[in-house]
């Protein structure tokens, strides 16, 4: 796959891709997995002059991915696009009643995806959301999750993207440590877990084996 030299590579989301940056830098990365991969990729490929853009947003769901995609997606002319959504879809449905299904979530997921690639030459990276079983009610919260998840595999395949597939990732580092080490809520990563996700990342666009 590989990454040329200009390369402009945008990471979009959720709070755990926002993870604290300056809404007033259009180049803060915050302190989670955005800046880690970042940092990893600028000390490995100091020759190419690449581009990190975060605009990752606390809160947001699929359809406000939508609603801002041509402002902080398309209008930025990446080569590069991550996103990471999902988690919020699910978390809304058990704190607020607000359900987005698994239909809603693909349709509009493919939105993204279609206008992404009707407007842009870029490569896309997929990421699965994830949830741990802490507190135990996040147990409950697999039901609506999973079929998002699965969504999100699916799109990878039908669109030849980079997969980084973070709930068996997470399970596993589980059985290492419990999982509130790698994420205190069952949703938000410590730091370990932002380096996991880092990772996870870069082994999927092929820059670490």
């Amino acid at each position: 796959m590989g990454f040329k030299e200009n390369d402009i590579i945008l990471f979009q989301g959720d709070s755990i891709t926002d993870c604290g940056r300056n809404y007033e830098d259009a180049s803060s990365l915050g302190v989670g997995y955005a800046m880690m991969a970042a940092a990893r990729l600028g000390l490995q490929y100091p020759e190419k002059n690449l581009t990190f853009i975060n605009r990752g947003i606390s809160g947001n769901r699929i359809t406000d991915l939508q609603q801002r995609w041509d402002k902080d997606c398309l209008d930025l002319k990446p080569t590069w696009v991550s996103i990471y959504i999902g988690i919020n879809d699910t978390w809304r449905r058990f704190d607020s009643g607000q359900e987005t299904t698994a239909a809603e979530f693909e349709a509009a997921y493919r939105d993204l995806i279609e206008r992404t690639m009707s407007a842009l030459d870029a490569k896309l990276v997929l990421i699965e959301p994830f949830v741990l079983p802490v507190p135990e009610d996040r147990k409950n919260w697999r039901q609506d999750l999973d079929p998002k998840i699965h969504v999100v595999r699916e799109l990878a395949r039908e669109y030849g993207a980079p997969l980084v597939p973070l709930d068996g990732l997470f399970a596993a580092a589980s059985v290492k440590a419990e999982p509130a080490f790698w994420a205190g809520d069952g949703v938000h990563p410590s730091s370990a877990g932002h380096a996991l996700i880092a990772e996870a990342w870069l082994k999927a666009v092929g820059a670490i084996n």
